[in-house]
């Protein structure tokens, strides 16, 4: 089974908004962080992720990075805030659960965008 992931990332004053899909969130986030990528979240430093989702099939998952970019920024806002209210850094979550062998699955509310 694939597995391949809807996020988004911010700055640390909540600012910047980035969303992207990849089929290996704990590498691309590392890159994000460590900006080894040149590119948009290198330049203003979004590093913080704040919301992910994640889906079986590619196809799923460029569609909803494609209604998440498309919606307003204060869809996107809501949409964290429906998971992560304090806009916490769900790294740190996320290596924690993949050393327990498992994600730990944000709910899902894909009415909002």
């Amino acid at each position: 089974m694939h597995t391949y992931f809807v996020y988004i990332m911010t700055n640390k004053a909540n600012t910047i908004l980035y969303v992207g899909v990849t089929n290996n969130l704990k590498r691309r986030i590392m890159e994000h962080k460590t900006k080894a990528c040149r590119g948009f979240t290198a330049n203003h430093n979004c590093n913080k992720l704040v919301y992910y989702d994640f889906y079986q099939w590619i196809k799923d998952a460029i569609a909803r990075e494609k209604q998440i970019k498309g919606g307003s920024r204060l869809k996107k806002i809501n949409l964290i805030n429906s998971i992560n209210p304090d806009w916490q850094d769900l790294f740190p979550r996320l290596i924690a659960s993949e050393a327990k062998h498992c994600f730990v699955v944000p709910p899902r509310n894909d009415t909002e965008l």
